[in-house]
């Protein structure tokens, strides 16, 4: 069989194809769009309470360790964590909030007082969301939207450090 005819007809009808797949937007559009989008097509978890802290300092709470505990999961772990918004610009929906580590080791006891042990360490758990991406169309006045998995961390966890 010649496969000739067959290369030169995918060579031709696959750009095509591809093109028509993203439709473009204008400004006063695209928002409405990707909100469509993104509640028919794509599951939303729920989201964690939104903070104002993006990039402040920070440090192993060790004395939260010290009063009644809290109900909050991220101030009762050995690894705990603190929710951080985040903002992608060319993105749908454009903020975020992400766990961050509060400490680099975990929360252990040792003789009768609450330490960060090193010999363990705090990691995120990141689960992976879809966003919808801003791009620009080839006319260069309109956007498309591409879906693109982008991994957030919603909490963080205590594990043995990996050996070499």
């Amino acid at each position: 069989m010649d496969y000739k005819p067959v290369f030169i007809f995918v060579l031709f009808i696959v750009p095509m194809w591809s093109s028509k797949m993203f439709r473009c937007y204008n400004d006063q559009e695209l928002q409405a769009a990707a909100d469509r989008k993104l509640r028919t097509h794509y599951l939303r978890p729920t989201e964690a309470p939104r903070t104002t802290a993006r990039s402040s300092s920070y440090s192993c709470p060790l004395e939260l360790y010290k009063t009644p505990l809290s109900d909050e999961q991220r101030d009762r772990s050995l690894s705990p964590w603190r929710f951080v918004t985040h903002i992608k610009e060319d993105h749908f929906p454009s903020t975020y909030v992400g766990a961050q580590c509060l400490c680099s080791g975990c929360i252990q006891l040792k003789d009768n007082k609450m330490i960060e042990d090193y010999d363990y360490n705090s990691v995120p758990i990141v689960q992976n969301r879809v966003f919808l991406k801003k791009e620009l169309c080839d006319d260069k006045k309109t956007y498309r939207l591409r879906p693109v998995n982008v991994e957030v961390a919603v909490g963080c966890t205590c594990v043995r450090p990996q050996s070499s």
